[in-house]
């Protein structure tokens, strides 16, 4: 019975390429899915230096020109005009997401780095982080575009409706505005990217 066995043995090592087969109920051990929360920090550091970059453009974009106003047929004066993000609601909105972003980005960089420690980060935590980054990347982007299309008036005025362009006469204040429109879309592309880059690591997890 054992030179039977013996010679059973022998007869799968030589089909099988001189390699035991595996026993029977032997579970192979599957790799563990990839920790990908150092870019995950990578991109949440870069959103908020995006976030900030942007509100800091934004609230210091006050600018003041005498603007000529015609008080007779003959006569003008100049009168003291002031431009700022207050005037907007626009600019306003885009102020208020730019300051939770800011503070929603640190926030979740302290839940990355304690993610980055843990050797199997929770499906709890990734599904958790795409439910806020989606509803933060929404808010961006309808701010950006507010305050985008607000802009874009400025720069070149609407005829239609006799709204007249303003970045003729405050230069600066128009710089500011558009820098700050610039890096909140920047914020935008980076919230979405951490969407797609907690999605797939939950995608990997539940393989």
């Amino acid at each position: 019975m054992a030179s039977t066995e013996t010679s059973t043995t022998s007869t799968t090592n030589d089909f099988s390429g001189g390699k035991t087969a595996p026993e029977y109920g032997y579970a192979v051990p599957s790799r563990p899915p990839p920790n990908l929360f150092f870019l995950d920090f990578g991109l949440r550091l870069l959103l908020f230096a995006s976030a900030v970059t942007a509100l800091v453009v934004m609230v210091t974009s006050k600018q003041t020109k005498l603007i000529p106003v015609t008080v007779a047929p003959s006569s003008q004066i100049l009168v003291s005009r002031d431009a700022k993000f207050q005037h907007s609601p626009a600019f306003i909105y885009l102020v208020a997401a730019l300051s939770v972003t800011g503070l929603y980005s640190i926030i979740t960089m302290l839940v990355s780095l304690f993610s980055i420690a843990s050797p199997s980060p929770s499906p709890k935590t990734l599904f958790l982080l795409i439910l806020f980054d989606t509803l933060m990347a929404g808010v961006m982007a309808s701010a950006t575009g507010n305050a985008g299309s607000v802009a874009y008036i400025g720069l070149k005025g609407n005829s239609h409706v006799n709204w007249n362009k303003i970045c003729n006469m405050y230069g600066k204040f128009c710089r500011h505005v558009g820098g700050s429109t610039a890096v909140s879309l920047i914020a935008s592309i980076v919230l979405v990217l951490l969407v797609v880059l907690s999605s797939y690591s939950l995608y990997r997890r539940s393989r």
